[in-house]
């Protein structure tokens, strides 16, 4: 189920390599290695005393310590939190407002294209957005996490360590998010500079008013940046989704009906 996605499948990893025009993905470590090589060796042995702290902590809770977990619950609000999110992602974006008085004669009630020629135009928006993705998702794990951390010894055990590997990986995966903004906007400019190549060799003048219709390269470039929301978002919900599946990995095995 959720677990066995790989991360070579990622759509994230997909989308950036079609960006890229990767002809071949190289091969990618496992999931050991890869996470080896965000780890220093200090971070091991911290890692090391949280395993072994988290095991002397949660393995004997005392009696009537343990709640069973709602994962149903759980679920239904991932679901939402996923569908809240997903409709921010796809929203269309606000066109730029007219300009009083244009030398091309475009009419005043219709949008500005030009104003938003540039990727200036579009790079707050991109990061507002995934600040907004950060919070929900943020605190949706944490919500998660929380719940499982009153449930059986090997759900805490989970819960306690998502909640270090998190803290201890989560500089590394923001400065991750932090370059996709990169990729975007050199994925804006390879599309401009498409649309611009075939008007060229067309012969006739741009017709800047068709950029956002279906086929323009700004319609293009609207679907491109919905999918990476909706790719970086898929990624973050893995770590979640792996938490849920726990749970009712765990429900199952002992026999509670949700």
């Amino acid at each position: 189920m959720y677990l066995h996605q790989r991360l070579d499948s990622s759509r994230l990893v997909v989308l950036l390599a079609q960006w890229t025009r990767a002809e071949r993905a190289p091969a990618r470590p496992d999931v050991a290695e890869q996470l080896g090589q965000w780890l220093s060796v200090v971070d091991a042995v911290e890692l090391n005393g949280s395993l072994r702290s988290i095991e002397a902590h949660t393995a004997a809770p005392s009696a009537g310590d343990e709640e069973a977990i709602d994962a149903q619950a759980l679920e239904d609000l991932l679901q939402k939190t996923k569908a809240d999110l997903t409709r921010l992602a796809t929203a269309p974006a606000r066109p730029a407002r007219p300009l009083r008085e244009r030398a091309d004669n475009t009419p005043v009630e219709q949008p500005d294209p030009q104003a938003q020629a540039d990727f200036a135009a579009h790079g707050p928006r991109y990061a507002e957005q995934q600040r907004q993705l950060d919070a929900r998702l943020g605190a949706l794990r944490a919500q998660v996490r929380a719940a499982l951390l009153k449930g059986p010894a090997p759900l805490r055990q989970l819960a306690a360590l998502d909640g270090v590997m998190e803290q201890m990986l989560g500089a590394r995966e923001q400065r991750l998010w932090a370059s996709l903004p990169g990729h975007l906007e050199r994925r804006f400019v390879q599309l401009r500079k498409a649309h611009q190549a075939r008007v060229q060799a067309s012969g006739h003048a741009d017709e800047p008013l068709r950029w956002r219709q279906a086929g323009g390269w700004r319609a293009g470039f609207e679907q491109d940046l919905q999918a990476l929301l909706l790719a970086v978002m898929q990624v973050r919900l893995q770590p979640i989704m792996g938490l849920l599946e726990a749970a009712r990995n765990e429900n199952k095995r002992t026999g509670f009906q949700e």
